[in-house]
Order: C-alpha cells, then structure tokens, then sequence
C-alpha cells in the first residue's frame, strides 16, 4: 500500500509540474492574444452584467436557471478551502510573492473561463427530460472538426471529472471541514459526516434548480462574511500593510529573497513562487479545468457570448477578491514563518487562523472554521452538479441520475470520517487530467471563440 501512495504520489506530483501550468496558463495567455484582450476590456461590462438585476431572472433565452444562478452554482464549486487554505499553502511554501503571480494566472485564467463557458452554452443540448447538458465534453463531441478525436477526448474528460467529483470536489471538503470543526469545536468526525451527509441529500436530490437555489444565497452570504471578516484583520494591522505588500511584489520577482522581520524568515526564489502561485491559483479558481462551463451549460440566456462574460467573473471573484483577502491578512499580519508551542511551522489553515487571531483573537479561529465549513460545503454541492453531468454523458441518458446523487452525498461521510491521502492524490491527478482535454479542444476551437467574441462587441459598444 505504501508503495502504490508514493507511485500515485509521485505521479501526482509530475502531473501538476511545470509542464501542466505552462499548458494551463499558456492557454490563457494565447487565447487572452487572439481574442484581442477583449475579456479585459470588458470586464467592467461583465462585472456590471453580473451584478444587473437582469441576472437574477429567466427572461432571455433558454435554460434551467437564472444566469446569476448559474454564476454561483460554479462559484460554490470554486470558491473553497483554497481561497483560505491553498492561498496560505502557497505563501508559505512559495513566499509572500506567491500571491502575485495567483493574480496573473487568474489575469489570463478569465479568458480560459470565457471560453471554456461560452462555448459549453453554444453546444449545449436539451436531455429527455427536458433539462440542459452541456460542458466540454459535449462541445468536443459537437464542435471538432475531427469526430473521431472529439469522442475520445470528451469521454476522457466525462471520466476524469466523475472521478474528481468524489475526490477533490467531495471527500477532499468533507474531510476539511471534519478536521476544522475538530480543532476548533472538538466536534467528533463521525457527527460532521451525518450533518454534512444529511444536508447534502436534503439539497442535492432536488437537482440543479435546487443547488442554485442554495447557491444563490448561500455563496454571497459566504463570500461577503468572509471578506468581511478579512477586512477587519486588514485594517486591524493597517501600519504592517505597505510593508507586507512591497515584500509581496518583491519576493515575486527576485531570483533569492529573504524576506525577514514581517514575513518571518523565508527564502524563495521567484521560481518557487511561481510555481506555488500558478498552481494554488488554478486550483482556486478552476479556470480552464472545464468543471465550470458544466454549471454555465443550465443558464438561461439568449447568446453564449453574453453568459460567458458572466461566468468569467467567476475567477475575478475567487482569485483576486477573496484569495487576496486571505493574501493581505496573512502578509499584514507577521504570522508567515511563525512556529506553534511544538517549534513547528505553522502551515495550511493555521496559517490563516493565526493572522485572523492578531486581530479577533479565539474569535478569529472561529470565523475561519466556519469560513472552511461554509466554504468547503458548497463546493460538494456544486461539484455533485459537475460528477452528476459528466455521468449522465458516460452512460448516455439521465435516467441513473438520483443513483448518483445518492452515492454522492453517502460518500462525503467517508469523506469526513477517513484519513485519504491517497484518495487526495488520485483525484488531484484526476483533476489535472480533466483539464488536458478541456485545453486541446479549447485551442483547437480558439478561431471560433475569437470570431464570436468580436460578433458579440457591436451590443455591448451600443449600451
């Protein structure tokens, strides 16, 4: 057994190498090239057209659920325990300078969004029961030239994210939100699998219409609460602030920094910080996985270029608004390179949990475990959409749909209750693995999105 987790661990490892986040943020930057930076240009448009009270209706087009709806069904899925836990696992194995190159990634990670998302709508197709189905697999079935090509590729992705759905989209947040209610509530494990196994079939059995219900309210509530919280610590230690920036862009670009008296003593070079920020970033938001065009598939909207600005500020939020609310508390707070009683670094959510407590002292400890339960719960429920998708195309009909939905939710027991290393590490490289077909599809059909990208600008230059 221990030789399978460090095979698994070492492919794991080598698939989430350099060579997977230069074809991950690669893709953006070309495709951020040859659609003229036009999901830059109009990310105020898209900002505005999330917010709009347009959004939160079903009166344009056809789909499943209101497009604001659809945002936060897929931001349920993003926004999780790396905004709060991932951010801090970057800055410290990578240094404070992590976090700018998370904001580049996501830079060029909204155009992958775009695409990925836009293109999801336009070859969406309506199930026999009357719901949609769409994502990267019905677009590399539908939209490549080379059939032949486009079924392999699509049924490798529609496996590769059944197996992420259980994996890092369930098992992985059971088990954080199990050990977070542990350390800071001494709330046995056994009892957070029954809550959380109970509540994800109350929400999950009902399907899309009621996970974005959910979602809708759920993940505002969630994200504001926790900005929120963030901001306090912030301004708590507002004198620190300048420092802990200028040591963040520092640190990002120098080939050996030390950083020392604010962020402890840390040594990386901009090359580890690179590689930490890029991945801890993707993971984050997701962008160019395909996972989230699965959720835009159900929006109800009348052209995809429009839903697909909208789902594009899917990464804006969880990347450059709330992991860098965790980024700033952390470097604000002098708690990078702190140990705890045993002389250990501290690592992972401690890392979160110390900053959060210069402010609001015990009470700091508590929001953050909330923030990780609240976090990590939504995106089970958001990802159960992503698996339940990605099956129904595998078997080729929704009629096994409740079967799945029910094993789902039972396994997110297992989740809280088990140590899963291995299980963590098989769906990490599942996770990447999703995401090499979604990129080779999106490149091949990079003309297409530039051309209707440019159709779509003449409506949004006419507002």
């Amino acid at each position: 057994m221990e030789k399978l987790s460090s095979i698994i661990s070492t492919i794991d490892d080598f698939v989430w190498g350099p060579v997977m986040l230069v074809l991950l943020v690669g893709t953006g930057i070309f495709l951020t090239f040859r659609t003229r930076f036009l999901t830059w240009r109009n990310l105020g448009y898209a900002l505005k057209s999330t917010l709009s009270k347009e959004a939160r209706t079903k009166n344009r087009g056809e789909g499943d659920v209101s497009p604001f709806s659809a945002l936060t069904t897929a931001l349920a899925a993003t926004i999780g325990t790396g905004n709060i836990v991932g951010v801090a696992t970057a800055m410290v194995s990578g240094g404070p300078g992590a976090l700018v190159w998370m904001w580049i990634s996501a830079a060029f990670g909204l155009t992958s969004k775009f695409s990925e998302c836009m293109l999801a709508i336009k070859y969406r197709e309506v199930n026999e029961k009357g719901e949609m189905s769409g994502g990267p697999m019905y677009t590399m079935k539908k939209g490549l030239k080379n059939k032949k090509l486009g079924a392999v590729l699509a049924w490798l992705f529609a496996l590769f994210a059944v197996i992420a759905s259980f994996g890092i989209g369930n098992m992985t947040q059971g088990n954080s939100i199990a050990s977070a209610l542990k350390s800071t509530f001494s709330v046995p494990s056994w009892i957070t699998g029954i809550i959380i196994t109970v509540l994800s079939l109350c929400i999950i059995v009902g399907g899309i219409k009621s996970i974005s219900k959910v979602s809708s309210v759920v993940v505002p509530l969630m994200a504001i609460f926790y900005v929120i919280c963030g901001l306090i610590v912030i301004i708590g230690n507002i004198s620190n602030l300048p420092a802990g920036i200028a040591m963040i862009f520092k640190m990002a670009f120098s080939t050996k920094a030390v950083g020392g008296g604010l962020c402890g003593t840390i040594v990386a070079s901009m090359m580890n910080a690179m590689r930490y920020g890029v991945a801890r970033g993707v993971f984050s938001n997701e962008a160019g996985m395909g996972s989230a065009a699965i959720t835009a598939a159900a929006a109800t909207t009348d052209n995809p270029v429009r839903q697909g600005y909208i789902n594009m500020t899917g990464t804006f939020w969880d990347t450059i608004v709330v992991c860098t609310i965790t980024g700033l508390a952390i470097a604000s707070s002098g708690v990078l390179g702190a140990t705890d009683a045993a002389g250990n670094m501290l690592t992972g959510s401690d890392v979160t949990i110390a900053a959060f407590k210069t402010i609001l002292g015990s009470a700091g400890g508590w929001l953050v475990a909330v923030g990780i339960t609240l976090f990590a719960f939504s995106t089970i429920l958001g990802w159960e959409y992503h698996g339940e998708k990605a099956f129904e195309y595998l078997l080729g009909t929704h009629k096994y749909n409740m079967i799945y939905r029910v094993v789902f939710s039972l396994v997110a027991y297992v989740g809280c209750t088990q140590s899963l290393s291995l299980v963590w590490n098989f769906s990490d490289i599942a996770n990447a693995l999703m995401a090499i077909p979604n990129l080779i599809c999106m490149l091949l059909l990079s003309g297409e999105i530039a051309h209707d990208i440019k159709a779509f600008q003449p409506e949004i230059k006419g507002r």
